[in-house]
């Protein structure tokens, strides 16, 4: 049996932000049920970087981690974590009400962002149908996250810090040992003070191994695929392009075209594969909205966006049991959080609360804490 401080079951980037954070003070151990961490959520997410997405306490931790992307500490990563993109949310005539709203209330938390006429949406995307937009609201300092520099970033961060990430690794008993907890997995077995339950989409799973009630976490499907581009028009300065519905959106990619229906369907945690009918409905929506004639699908995937009820993270010690820390129910958001995140999560593990630039930007424990739903 292998001893350490803290044992962090999951290093999708929840738990490798967390691990590379946790090892500057602790003996941190990262275990993966898979042969390559970031299998599952992380290494499927298309995310950007926007300070307008998600409710008071996500955007408070989008902002709280722009420094961290910005300027990451020296040799974290070879290239810049984030590039400009920009965000255009489109807008029907029937959906002008909602974008005038939308604008008003995304403008007072970051000022770039502002309603634009139809004109200026064409000509910064000039495949949309003619008729189609009335209007959008664009945020200019919206970025494409570089998801796989970021993750391998706190992979390496966390074994220079003198932690150990372990693979292959599917935990499959936890128990109480003493003061601490003892985690047997197909990899060996592990006592440790704190474990840290970033299982992603099965969080609710990790715990149940030990004994612990649900948070009520919700997996749900959503799918992406890559098209190739108009042979006729440049898409590099293109913005990401989005549903003010969030019905669907599309973007560059890597010299092709991302797109997603925007699903979000439940479903039990597993090694989640797209529908026919989910790209059959995004291919329809997107050219519904714009003139890209789609000659063949070049990739198609799904992941699993893990939400709870109020689409808040659950971050913190259960209350039921000594030692257990949730860090679960990103949905979304988990990418551009994640920095903040994993500071937050080595606060509040090690005693210190909520870093103070985070509470300013109004990121308060109760509302992450996982007792929030017990107590109802």
């Amino acid at each position: 049996m292998e001893r350490c401080d803290i044992l962090i079951v999951g290093a999708g980037m929840a738990g490798a932000s967390a691990a590379y954070e946790l090892a500057a003070q602790f003996n941190v151990v990262l275990l993966e049920r898979e042969a390559h961490p970031g299998y599952h959520t992380t290494g499927r997410s298309a995310a950007l970087f926007s300070e307008t997405y998600g409710n008071t306490v996500i955007r408070g931790l989008t902002v709280g981690s722009r420094d961290f992307y910005l300027t990451p500490p020296v040799g974290f990563a070879e290239h810049a974590l984030l590039t400009d993109r920009g965000v255009m949310l489109i807008a029907r005539a029937d959906q002008m009400e909602r974008a005038h709203l939308w604008a008003a209330e995304a403008s007072a938390l970051v000022p770039s962002v502002r309603l634009i006429t139809a004109e200026e949406a064409y000509a910064k995307v000039p495949v949309l149908r003619p008729g189609y937009v009335a209007g959008a609201v664009f945020e200019p300092t919206a970025m494409d996250i570089d998801v796989h520099g970021l993750h391998q970033g706190y992979l390496r961060g966390l074994r220079t810090r003198g932690g150990k990430l372990v693979t292959d690794a599917e935990a499959i008993g936890i128990a109480r040992d003493g003061e601490g907890w003892r985690v047997e997995t197909g990899a060996g077995t592990w006592q440790a003070d704190i474990v840290v339950n970033a299982g992603g989409a099965w969080a609710d799973v990790v715990a149940a191994l030990a004994g612990l009630a649900p948070v009520g976490l919700v997996p749900k499907r959503r799918t992406a695929l890559l098209v190739d581009p108009p042979d006729t028009v440049s898409i590099d300065r293109w913005p990401a392009t989005i549903d003010m519905d969030e019905q669907f959106y599309f973007k560059p990619d890597a010299g092709k075209l991302l797109m997603s229906p925007a699903d979000e369907t439940p479903m039990a945690p597993c090694d989640v594969q797209p529908e026919e009918l989910d790209i059959a409905i995004c291919v329809d929506r997107v050219q519904t909205a714009a003139d890209l004639p789609v000659r063949r699908i070049n990739r198609s995937w799904a992941g699993l966006r893990s939400f709870v009820s109020d689409k808040t993270p659950v971050v913190g010690f259960d209350p039921a049991a000594k030692g257990f820390f949730w860090l679960a129910g990103q949905g979304g958001y988990g990418i551009q959080t994640a920095p903040a995140m994993g500071r937050l999560t080595a606060g509040l593990v090690a005693g210190n609360g909520v870093p103070a630039d985070l509470a300013a930007l109004g990121v308060i424990a109760a509302a992450l804490a996982p007792d929030r739903f017990r107590a109802r």
